[in-house]
């Protein structure tokens, strides 16, 4: 069940974003007057379809994609024949530089205007709920394996990144903090240190459970519940209490608990239990893997914000386009080799992003951060992808003169072969990482 519904939100999502896609180019071509032939979501083989004035709109079995096919162009299809005739006035090549221009930039548009869309209803609908730098300040933070592997430790508390100040605790395992190369500030008892980023650090975090073995707040508890049968049960622990000391070590935090009682595990402790307003003692045995049999509730309540419409514009624009330039910059740093190239997802990956839980609120976050992806993608100039397209049509407008059908058929087959090779590669990197993660 819970891989169905992983593959249920991509495909929808998928569904959503190649559909507004190919709509974006369908719209603009019959904007300007153009025969548009063919309207698929997916790839053939057509699972359904019907006719509808010039066009047939069709869903195809193969869901990782789509396509418009408007006559008189050379496209993925590399359907050449009509290209030997006469241009007729209804053709792609028939029209002028510029509305060919914004034909094959409509999808990309739509694509960007539909993640800046999702984005500022999220922000409106749910504002920001976050762990303030000062609650970092005031609390520290937790260092788990990869954060011990750069230098941090449990009560660290971190200043800023980069010589600048941040607002969330979210903003530290940014994709912008950990492509910086730089540096976090941090007070150590007192003591003032640098702690650098390494190059090629976010590398380090090519899963979820990377990230949740970085750092994290440490944040103050109560037991929210008690295992039946376990030690906490035997010995009358119970829900709302806190344990504040460990064999007279006192304990604030959740992971000074989980600290202590690893130290001692099989072994008998005294417990120090706040019981609305009383201290009372308990004495348990420890397990062999260091528990006691509780859940914990963390009271440290996190920063909610809500924003008006016109900040919501402002905040979800931001988060659009914060997305691009994210991956604007690891594109370029895997060319240089900073970024490993291990970190490209294809479907399975996408898939897992989304997670095993229909959650509406992430579902419509990952779709918006996919549809932005989905454009800087497809701006890329490489032949057989709408930016391929763009960079041939900016060539025919500065030199007055287009490149050939033949160079564009021939320039199609590269560009296919490339993205295919990249497809394959993308999707071997989800199996790998299925086997090692």
């Amino acid at each position: 069940m819970d891989t169905l519904i992983m593959i249920a939100q991509l495909l929808l999502g998928l569904s959503i974003l190649v559909g507004l896609h190919e709509l974006g180019h369908l719209l603009t071509a019959k904007m300007f007057g153009m025969r548009v032939e063919k309207f698929s979501i997916g790839f053939p083989p057509k699972i359904i379809g019907f006719q509808w004035g010039e066009t047939e709109y069709s869903i195809g079995a193969i869901p990782l994609g789509g396509f418009v096919k408007i006559s008189g162009m050379v496209d993925e299809s590399l359907d050449t024949e009509q290209m030997s005739s006469e241009p007729q006035p209804w053709e792609f090549r028939a029209k002028p530089a510029w509305q060919r221009l914004i034909v094959m930039l409509g999808g990309i548009i739509v694509n960007v205007v539909t993640g800046i869309i999702i984005f500022v209803v999220l922000v409106y609908q749910n504002g920001e709920t976050f762990f303030s730098r000062d609650q970092v300040l005031e609390h520290g933070i937790v260092a788990y394996e990869i954060g011990q592997q750069i230098g941090f430790q449990d009560g660290d508390r971190i200043l800023d990144i980069n010589g600048e100040t941040y607002t969330s605790f979210a903003e530290l395992s940014s994709g912008e903090a950990l492509l910086s190369s730089g540096y976090y500030t941090v007070n150590r008892n007192g003591e003032i240190i640098q702690i650098q980023i390494p190059r090629g650090f976010i590398n380090s975090f090519s899963n979820e459970q990377a990230m949740a073995s970085f750092i994290n707040i440490r944040f103050p508890f109560e037991i929210r519940d008690v295992a039946a049968g376990s030690v906490a049960e035997q010995i009358g622990l119970q829900a709302d209490d806190k344990i504040v000391a460990v064999n007279g070590q006192p304990i604030i935090y959740f992971d000074e608990l989980q600290k202590a009682l690893a130290e001692v595990k099989e072994q008998e402790v005294d417990l120090s239990v706040q019981r609305n307003g009383t201290t009372i003692e308990k004495t348990a045995t420890v397990s062999a893997e260091g528990t006691i049999g509780i859940a914990v509730n963390s009271l440290l309540e996190p920063v909610v914000r809500k924003y008006g419409i016109a900040e919501s514009i402002t905040k979800g624009t931001e988060r659009a386009f914060g997305v691009v330039i994210i991956n604007a910059k690891a594109l370029g740093r895997m060319f240089t080799g900073e970024v490993s190239a291990k970190n490209v997802s294809g479907p399975i990956g996408m898939a897992k992003i989304y997670g095993n839980q229909w959650d509406w609120v992430k579902f419509w976050s990952i779709t918006g951060l996919i549809s932005m992806i989905l454009a800087f993608m497809n701006l890329l100039p490489i032949p057989a992808l709408d930016g391929g397209h763009v960079m041939f049509l900016l060539y025919e407008m500065i030199s007055g003169q287009a490149p050939s059908d033949k160079f564009l058929e021939n320039a199609q087959k590269v560009g296919m072969v490339v993205l295919l090779a990249l497809m394959v590669f993308a999707i071997g990197n989800d199996i790998l990482k299925l086997f090692t993660s």
